[in-house]
């Protein structure tokens, strides 16, 4: 909980918002978000996607984050038409043994957060 509390703080300030201004966002209350990011508690997967909306994250980064979704193992399956290759960057992430899993998630999904969203795919 304690890296999901990180995570979000520093997506907040990434976007340059107070507690109080992500609160009004989310329609949340500001020591709700407090606890979230000192790690006091653990937020649903609505608080989750309501907090992904508003720091422009995506869900699947804040599940992640939460240990809902394993990202690092979706880094290593082969990939598919609908899934991208891993990059480089991401393939350097997870081949590196001196990281535990969390911190490969971590690093993963502040990572994918900062490229731009891939162009919608064409029908065949």
């Amino acid at each position: 909980m304690e890296a999901l509390g990180a995570f979000i703080r520093s997506q907040r300030k990434l976007a340059n918002l107070s507690l109080r201004q992500l609160a009004e966002m989310t329609t949340l209350s500001n020591p709700y978000l407090s606890q979230i990011e000192r790690g006091l508690h653990q937020p649903s997967v609505r608080v989750l996607k309501l907090l992904s909306g508003a720091l422009n994250v995506s869900a699947e980064t804040l599940l992640a984050q939460a240990g809902l979704l394993d990202q690092a193992a979706g880094a290593r399956a082969a990939p598919t038409d609908e899934t991208p290759p891993p990059t480089s960057v991401e393939a350097a992430i997870v081949a590196d043994d001196r990281l535990a899993d969390e911190q490969k998630a971590a690093l993963l999904a502040v990572y994918r957060s900062m490229l731009p969203p891939d162009p919608p795919r064409r029908a065949r």
